[in-house]
């Protein structure tokens, strides 16, 4: 993307675009952050499985990233200005279909439409804000501008969401979003100076063909794979289907004159580590706030009010450290902050594992959920940085999108994993504790179903059982953390073919995004 915003400059970012550039990120950014206080709500209201609660997160962030690079191209193609209005228009659409959901179907139905919307506003956002800014600095300032929008819509997305679910409908945290939708599109379209760079970029159809269908076959065989079974016909089609369409990707990819990604990018061990460590920490992250989302509403069944407050604390985090964070990236190689977060991430992770699951005050998850923050945002804000020192500087653009695409897909992963090895734990040790219309009811919907519905002694033992699941599914989060504390250790380099100053502006855009 980078290189090819440069081809064709606007001479100044005016205040109009700026502004509608930045309400169209913290718009996509909000609508992520929606569903985490309300999962219990959800769960409830629909009487889901821990499998189809999993999939409100994942039916967001899975088009997202499958999306996001392509969605590149064709602002450059077509003009970002049209994609941004579209965008906010598809954004508003998904979100209303969330906000009159009569069903897990439809929720999951506007999810992946307000995903899509999402994936268009992301890039070409931040696209026409590089396009009109040739100078360094300019253009370092206003995405620093666009950056902290992200992080302001981030801690406001889970209070505005918790405050609404507690006062009314659950529905009611999705109404927001779909007025903002609405107003990126009108805005965009009265104030954005449209930008494209159609010169030498055509639509990789192919590689997005292959990569779309291996990535949802894969998500949905990992979320299905705990309830149907994973020697089902059904689970065995769909990981094999991922498997041939994956490698239909190395291969389109290989054959491409314009590949949406560069597979000798992969031969550079610092690359590739950072790819492994933006998965792995990421699909941490998320799997750890989707347990602290179910274990604090639909198993100890706390208002939407007070299951978000760990949420906006998490949120709040990256929006204070920011500033710090990105005079750190000039005076600090991005091995050691990724290490440096990883750390906190890992102990925040095995923290909230050892916290018993009958604990309702909510102080004792301010420490592990602070160390959390800390963490997050510090790996978030180095990755791409690892990233773009390791690659040839033409290449930056497509690897700040590779990197974004591999974090995004482990923010979709992690409610999948974890949700499977959490629901599968808790199902095996309630085994022999339940009888009659109880036991029957946890064969039938799980022991969500049974915290929620069964009867006293049902409960009880469904509530410790979920516990145990939980504390498992976190644990294998810290694993993952400290997995990419290894894999930072033994094969992130510092660059020294780069100067920091050259990455200095990427690791802000990526954290956002």
């Amino acid at each position: 993307m980078t290189d090819s915003i440069s081809l064709n400059p606007l001479k100044k970012l005016d205040r109009g675009t700026l502004i509608a550039c930045c309400l169209a990120v913290a718009a996509a950014q909000l609508c992520i952050t929606v569903p985490s206080p309300i999962n219990g709500e959800i769960q409830a209201a629909f009487g889901a499985s821990g499998s189809q609660v999993a999939w409100v997160t994942s039916a967001f962030i899975l088009p997202t990233a499958i999306l996001e690079l392509n969605f590149g191209v064709v602002g450059d193609l077509f003009g970002r200005k049209r994609l941004l209005v579209i965008g906010g228009l598809v954004l508003a659409l998904g979100e209303l279909l969330n906000a009159t959901s009569q069903n897990i179907t439809m929720m999951w139905t506007g999810q992946a439409l307000a995903g899509i919307g999402a994936a268009a506003l992301f890039p070409s956002s931040l696209a026409v804000i590089a396009a009109a800014t040739p100078d360094g600095k300019d253009r370092a300032k206003a995405v620093s501008t666009w950056a902290l929008s992200i992080s302001i819509a981030s801690a406001v997305g889970p209070l505005s969401s918790g405050v609404l679910a507690t006062v009314a409908d659950f529905r009611w945290a999705f109404v927001p979003p779909v007025f903002l939708g609405l107003a990126v599109a009108a805005v965009s379209w009265k104030l954005v100076t449209d930008s494209k760079a159609p010169q030498g970029r055509t639509l990789d159809w192919p590689g997005q063909i292959t990569i779309a269908v291996g990535l949802t076959a894969l998500l949905w065989g990992i979320i299905e794979g705990g309830e149907r079974g994973w020697s089902s016909a059904a689970i065995v089609g769909s990981l094999s289907l991922a498997a041939v369409a994956l490698v239909g990707f190395v291969v389109a990819e290989k054959r491409a004159a314009s590949p949406m990604f560069n597979l000798d990018l992969l031969r550079i061990p610092s690359f590739a580590a950072a790819a492994v460590v933006a998965l792995a920490g990421m699909f941490g992250f998320i799997g750890t706030a989707y347990c602290v989302s179910i274990r604090l509403g639909a198993v100890m069944h706390l208002s939407a009010l007070r299951a978000s407050m760990p949420f906006v604390i998490l949120q709040l985090i990256p929006l204070m450290l920011a500033p710090v964070l990105s005079r750190m990236l000039t005076r600090v190689d991005a091995r050691w902050l990724l290490m440096g977060g990883l750390l906190p991430m890992a102990a925040g992770q095995f923290w909230i594992a050892a916290i018993p699951i009958t604990t309702t005050s909510l102080a004792a998850f301010i420490g592990p959920v602070l160390l959390l923050g800390i963490g997050f945002i510090c790996v978030v804000s180095s990755l791409t940085s690892a990233a773009v020192n390791a690659v040839p500087i033409h290449m930056t653009g497509m690897a700040s999108g590779a990197t974004s695409l591999v974090r995004e897909f482990g923010q979709g992963l992690g409610p999948a994993v974890i949700s499977t090895i959490a629901m599968s734990a808790a199902s095996s040790a309630l085994v022999g504790k339940l009888s009659g219309a109880d036991a029957g009811m946890e064969a039938a919907a799980g022991p969500l179903a049974v915290v929620n519905a069964g009867s006293d002694s049902a409960r009880a033992a469904a509530q410790d059982a979920l516990g145990h699941g939980m504390a498992l599914g976190v644990v294998v989060c810290g694993c993952a953390s400290l997995l990419g504390v290894l894999v930072t250790l033994l094969l992130v380099c510092r660059s020294t073919a780069r100067s920091t100053a050259d990455a200095t502006g990427e690791p802000a855009e990526a954290a956002a995004v």
